[in-house]
């Protein structure tokens, strides 16, 4: 059999390791050994084959860690509680609030230092365990 077989067989065999897993660092290995079965097809030298594979390996994980660091960033901005109306029980001096949301009372504080304080209010954010309040519905 040719090496190019063997490099193939070895990518398909991580394929289907990565659809067990879902990680996607198993499919970045998978695509280095085509990468790696492509040299060999086109009749490079072992030496090139390895490092071929190795740079594919290399720029797939750079690539892949990017990519995951902008996807979690996207989900950890995005809250259930973000757009629900609260009852403002009280202001303090300082200018932050208690509020009642989801039968609780929590400490909340205006998006903005000159915002009204009559109106509805609506959560924008989650700041730690403050609301950040808001008189528009996100």
């Amino acid at each position: 059999m040719a090496i190019y077989t063997y490099w193939f067989l070895l990518a398909l065999v991580l394929l289907a390791l990565e659809m067990a897993t879902g990680t996607f660092y198993l499919l970045m290995l998978s695509v280095a050994m085509t990468v790696g079965g492509l040299a060999a097809w086109l009749s490079a030298s072992m030496a090139w084959q390895l490092t071929l594979c190795a740079l594919a390996v290399v720029a797939g994980t750079l690539i892949l860690r990017r990519w995951k660091s902008t996807q979690r960033n996207k989900t950890t901005d995005t809250s259930l509680d973000v757009g629900q109306a609260v009852q403002v029980l009280t202001w303090h001096e300082n200018g932050t609030a208690r509020v009642l949301y989801r039968g609780a009372e929590w400490d909340a504080e205006p998006e903005a230092a000159g915002m009204p304080r009559d109106g509805s209010f609506y959560i924008k954010a989650m700041r730690g365990s403050s609301l950040i309040l808001t008189h528009r519905k996100p």
